[in-house]
């Protein structure tokens, strides 16, 4: 049973198909761990996506990480998708800010099948960062739908060839959890020593780490 994750919000989300689909949860995290959530979150000083082991990972924050890597929420997703998940990994990345190159408009690279991505920001108030669902790319307007990174808020998708977002560059702090549910323990493999040779560059993993298995 979950402590952090609300599944009853992923259940009774409206499922949107276009452009792509997606889902938009205002409250995954259950409101009364979500300060405890947040509090937790590690410190990171880089930007740049990391494996949960380059960081510190404690308390409820902890615990949020074992649950998104959940069979419960793998078979969940792939339910309110329409997909079968089943044997496909998970792949979780941290991110703790952001810089003038990110938000670039892209869609997701073919290995991956689905994408969530959770935010942990106390109050969002600046008009960049806010991530946009797109039509095409070229243009972050008009746009399909904008999600404010707000503390709790998540979005999943569906990666399609035309999955297409991005956002305003906004530089600073900006936490963002990235799970993927992608297509064999090979990809998976190859996208975390990519994420952990980062780590390793920026001074958040020592040599001992990154030889350490995935978990």
């Amino acid at each position: 049973m979950w402590t952090v994750l609300n599944a009853d919000t992923l259940r009774g989300a409206a499922l949107v198909t276009a452009p792509f689909p997606y889902l938009i949860i205002d409250n995954i995290i259950r409101p009364e761990v979500l300060p405890e959530v947040v509090a937790s979150f590690p410190r990171i000083d880089k930007r740049g996506s990391f494996p949960p082991e380059a960081v510190s990972c404690s308390g409820r924050f902890a615990t949020l990480i074992e649950e998104m890597h959940s069979i419960e929420l793998r078979d969940l997703v792939g339910e309110r998708l329409g997909m079968d998940l089943k044997d496909k990994p998970p792949m979780l990345t941290v991110r703790g800010r952001t810089g003038k190159k990110d938000g670039r408009i892209h869609t997701d690279s073919k290995s991956k099948l689905v994408t969530v991505l959770l935010y942990l920001n106390p109050g969002w108030s600046a008009p960049e960062g806010r991530l946009r669902l797109l039509y095409n790319d070229r243009d972050l307007s008009p746009y399909a739908a904008e999600v404010s990174p707000d503390a709790g808020r998540c979005l999943i998708f569906r990666v399609t060839p035309n999955c297409w977002h991005g956002h305003e560059p906004f530089e600073g702090e900006r936490r963002t959890l990235q799970l993927n549910y992608v297509t064999s323990e090979e990809a998976r493999a190859r996208d975390l020593k990519r994420h952990r040779f980062s780590a390793l560059l920026k001074g958040l993993l020592s040599r001992k780490d990154e030889k350490s298995p995935a978990h």
